[in-house]
């Protein structure tokens, strides 16, 4: 349900501009209402608006003490590179961010996807032509939590917030 009109959400989009409108959608969503968990998921994170003012902003609101992100990459890198903002406002927020390599998975094993369970989830789909949808309907935000749950699990402590040179 959108949870300012009462009803269910489920949107196709199909380029990579409206793919990343999503997740601006998706992340001021989370600021606006709430959510206590936000789980992210890509191969690399190169094509998200993770490193823009306002997506670092819904963050800054978003974030409580009582809440937690879950990060899933097969690498790093990419945020790193071109995520600057996000990589800054990690740092202040480290006690709420865990990240994890998922690195047994070939890339397109990976899935793309946003989701806090009970409020909203983005999936992309195919990757190729940014084809994917936006949805609040438990069931698939269910099953998107329990496959993100299972790959957090397989995944290994990643992308420390300070690394420690000897």
């Amino acid at each position: 349900m959108d949870p300012t009109s009462g009803t269910d959400v489920y949107r196709r989009f199909e380029s990579r501009s409206q793919f990343q409108d999503e997740l601006r959608a998706a992340f001021e969503l989370a600021a606006t209402q709430g959510a206590r968990e936000i789980w992210l998921c890509d191969v690399d994170y190169a094509d998200w608006p993770l490193g823009e003012r306002a997506v670092v902003d819904s963050l800054a609101r978003w974030a409580h003490s009582h809440r937690r992100l879950r990060v899933l990459a097969l690498h790093f890198d990419e945020i790193v590179r071109r995520h600057a903002r996000w990589v800054n406002w990690r740092r202040d927020w480290a006690h709420i961010v865990e990240c994890r390599s998922i690195e047994n998975l070939r890339p397109e094993q990976v899935p793309r996807a946003w989701l806090a369970p009970g409020l909203h989830g983005v999936r992309l789909l195919d990757d190729r032509l940014y084809r994917g949808v936006a949805e609040n309907r438990a069931a698939s935000m269910l099953r998107a939590a329990e496959a993100l749950d299972e790959l957090w699990h397989q995944g290994t402590d990643a992308f420390p917030v300070y690394t420690l040179g000897l």
